[in-house]
């Protein structure tokens, strides 16, 4: 305060000299306080160590300051991000209100199909700009190619194959440093590595007799092989992220992969709500990996580095 009071007076007093004999005084004035502070929490039973001289308490207020400015930045950020999805959620829900059924395949549903994953394609493009294309926003347009493609039976080993592509975008994306993790991986992280490698044989396992009736055995037993391998390696890679987000959005996607094959090579009998879950879980895997995506900074701002030193 005494400090604070001759920096006001210089200020604003034009009689003010600004002596040497007046800094001085108001220096005494600060160190006879700071004394005095310190042997009122010696006489409290404090140690000299809990002695927190003026500035700590200054550079505390300054960091609960940054603290409450980052949780509101932080909100707003989120509020723009829900309302720059409404164009998800509104094709998304023209999706399931008209409800094309799939013995009617024709452009319009196809577009309808598309149309939550092109509107999620163009918000990466306009967080992340054109770079993008060659990583999530890419992986998007080509899934949405992908749903195009699968409207027809015919048009299933196309789509496959643009999903394909869609899943190699992502893993480079994952390989990215954007993506890279500050902590080496744990062994619990190599075994779950281990085991998504195990669930992905399995499975090509487990349907590999049900391909080999379907009329396209030849083109598409060693596509679907190659297609779980890429799928299981972009789930690994995203597991190693450690982003939240992204790890669920990939294990997701295996869900609703899976949940489509069992159904389209006639695994099991066909699910009474089994379209819904394909594409209910396909959505949100989705979703959530770009948002991860638009979420992930590279680098920081100088204000981010500040708050880490």
């Amino acid at each position: 305060r005494h400090q604070e009071t001759g920096d006001t007076l210089r200020r604003t007093d034009p009689e003010w000299s600004g002596g040497w004999e007046r800094e001085r005084e108001v220096q005494r004035k600060i160190e006879t306080h700071e004394i005095l502070w310190k042997e009122a929490g010696l006489r409290k039973g404090n140690s000299p160590d809990t002695y927190r001289p003026w500035f700590c308490v200054v550079k505390e207020m300054d960091i609960l300051e940054t603290a409450a400015y980052d949780r509101r930045q932080r909100r707003n950020t989120y509020c723009v991000l829900f309302l720059s999805l409404s164009p998800f959620f509104l094709a998304i829900a023209a999706y399931f209100y008209l409800w094309i059924p799939d013995s009617s395949p024709s452009v319009l549903a196809a577009a309808i199909k598309a149309a939550p994953v092109i509107s999620l394609a163009l918000l990466v493009l306009s967080y992340k700009g054109g770079r993008s294309l060659l990583g999530v926003a890419g992986g998007l347009i080509f899934s949405a190619g992908g749903d195009y493609c699968l409207i027809w039976p015919e048009l299933f080993l196309h789509g496959m194959a643009s999903f394909a592509l869609a899943h190699l975008l992502y893993s480079l994306t994952f390989l990215s440093t954007r993506y890279s993790s500050l902590s080496p991986s744990s062994s619990l992280s190599y075994f779950f590595y281990l085991l998504l490698w195990l669930l992905g044989g399995g499975i090509y396992a487990y349907i590999f007799p049900f391909l080999q009736k379907t009329p396209d055995a030849a083109a598409l037993t060693p596509g679907v092989g190659v297609y779980v391998a890429l799928i299981v390696l972009m789930a690994t890679l995203a597991v190693r992220t450690r982003r939240p987000l992204i790890m669920m959005g990939s294990l997701i996607f295996m869900t609703s992969d899976l949940t489509l094959a069992l159904q389209t090579f006639k695994v099991t009998e066909p699910l009474e709500h089994g379209r819904h879950i394909v594409m209910t879980t396909y959505y949100l895997a989705q979703l959530l990996i770009a948002v991860g995506d638009i979420k992930a900074v590279e680098g920081g701002d100088e204000f981010a580095k500040w708050k880490k030193s």
